[in-house]
């Protein structure tokens, strides 16, 4: 019964997020199929951009994840004025994450984009896709603000236990974000035909609407909302409490930008063996991102769930509860392998390309779904470690494994060996089983218990 109650609880707090992460990603998927009907060059070009502003995204994640983990467990300590100042710390990493992420965009994203236009096809031009990825990322970094933002209030309020609000903005925001992207891809209703612009352009009006949805409605409803009261009082917070959040979490925004750098290093890596490459894990990344949101919601719903019983100081329960949410989640990213491998023949479908490159995004789509359970369990063990303050040992156990480990193993097999793209792909996916195996052994031992909030 006990083990029913948690997993209905992880669920209340992971449906939501999986609506509005799902519909964020499905408008992605959207964006990626209009803008492939314009053709390779177009979809190759948004990836890449797309590729880039994922970093970004991610380390604003990271860097609000510290102060998070503090957060959560203030809210299970019943401590207002600790949430708001875990709150107010997330307002000054977010700004310089802002600041610093237009700065190495606007300084230097054509060379970033470059990087990955070094292979050879004969269906993708590599200037034309260039001048589109250029297009696009310059756009975007428009609402990368408005992002920053919404990321503090939505994070804040799911670690209250509420994440209705951030849903129903997420809703709205794709309402606005599929009308003008095909509004303006394709020029309807006497609006101009803007093709990749276009696409930049809609997805920047989708990020200032979830913002304000985000925003008004939590400020109309303040009075039940406590931490909201008195917030901006000050932007200030104590000297030490703000020194133990930048030192647990600093790890996090590392980890999770040099992991979504990781990720990135490895598409370019597999870009080495032709652009079409780069164009069939498009397609596969489309659909997956949309069924990824699963595990992410479920993990994240662990790291919320066993925060405010460490911060209640029910240490023994922390501890069954979080192998009883690791199988939990492992068994329904199961479920959606077979979904997965059931559509890879149908979604490239969509896509205006080659059928070389459609077969390409088929392959990498079965290799991601039969991994799909792997990344639960990791995702499940990742935020169980993280929800105890351990950070650097999360740290250590995903991106730096990512760099040291998957990237020379990805190097090393495409620029050594006469092994399929596809191969390799596979191989360095199969690497994850062993973090799955020192993640389980460091749950299980439970060397990650401890109460941050503790005075």
């Amino acid at each position: 019964m006990k083990n029913r109650s948690i997993y209905r609880r992880a669920l209340a707090l992971a449906v939501p997020m999986m609506i509005q992460n799902g519909i964020t990603n499905m408008v992605s998927l959207v964006d990626n199929v209009m803008v492939g009907r314009l053709g390779t060059e177009a979809m190759t070009a948004v990836s890449i951009a797309g590729q880039l502003i994922f970093v970004f995204n991610l380390a604003v994640f990271g860097g609000m994840s510290g102060p998070g983990i503090y957060g959560a467990q203030f809210y299970g300590q019943n401590n207002t004025e600790g949430f708001r100042n875990a709150v107010r710390m997330k307002g000054w990493i977010g700004l310089f994450c802002l600041l610093l992420g237009l700065a190495v965009f606007l300084c230097g994203g054509d060379t970033l984009i470059g990087l990955y236009l070094h292979g050879e096809s004969n269906a993708v031009d590599a200037s034309l896709t260039t001048v589109y990825a250029g297009q696009y990322l310059h756009i975007m970094l428009c609402g990368l603000p408005f992002f920053v933002v919404t990321q503090i209030y939505a994070s804040s309020l799911r670690e209250t236990g509420d994440s209705v609000k951030p849903m129903v903005a997420g809703i709205v925001s794709v309402v606005v974000d599929v009308a003008f992207n095909y509004l303006l891809i394709y020029g309807k209703l006497g609006l101009p035909r803007l093709g990749v612009r276009g696409a930049a352009i809609a997805t920047v009006l989708a990020r200032v609407v979830e913002m304000l949805v985000m925003v008004v409605w939590a400020t109309a409803k303040r009075r039940e909302i406590p931490f909201l009261q008195g917030l901006f009082r000050t932007a200030f917070l104590p000297r030490k409490l703000g020194g133990q959040m930048l030192k647990k979490g600093l790890p996090i925004f590392l980890n999770e930008f040099l992991w979504a750098g990781g990720l990135a290093a490895l598409t370019q890596c597999y870009s080495t063996r032709g652009l079409d490459i780069v164009a069939g894990l498009n397609i596969s990344n489309a659909i997956c991102n949309l069924l990824n949101v699963v595990f992410v919601a479920l993990g994240s719903a662990v790291g919320i769930l066993i925060g405010q019983l460490l911060g209640g100081s029910r240490y023994e329960e922390a501890k069954k509860s979080s192998i009883s949410l690791m199988w939990f989640t492992g068994g329904v990213c199961l479920a959606l392998t077979l979904l997965l491998i059931a559509l890879s023949g149908v979604f490239p479908r969509f896509y205006d390309t080659t059928d070389e490159i459609r077969r390409s995004g088929q392959w990498f789509i079965i290799i991601t779904a039969i991994f799909f359970p792997v990344q639960g369990l990791l995702n499940s063990l990742y935020f169980t470690l993280r929800s105890g303050g351990k950070t650097l040992v999360t740290f250590l156990f995903d991106s730096v494994y990512s760099w040291v480990v998957m990237l020379p193993l990805a190097m090393l097999l495409c620029h050594k060996t006469a092994l399929s793209v596809f191969a390799v792909y596979a191989i360095v996916q199969a690497a994850d089983l062993i973090k799955v195996t020192v993640g389980y052994i460091l749950v299980k031992k439970g060397v990650w218990i401890s109460n941050l909030a503790e005075t």
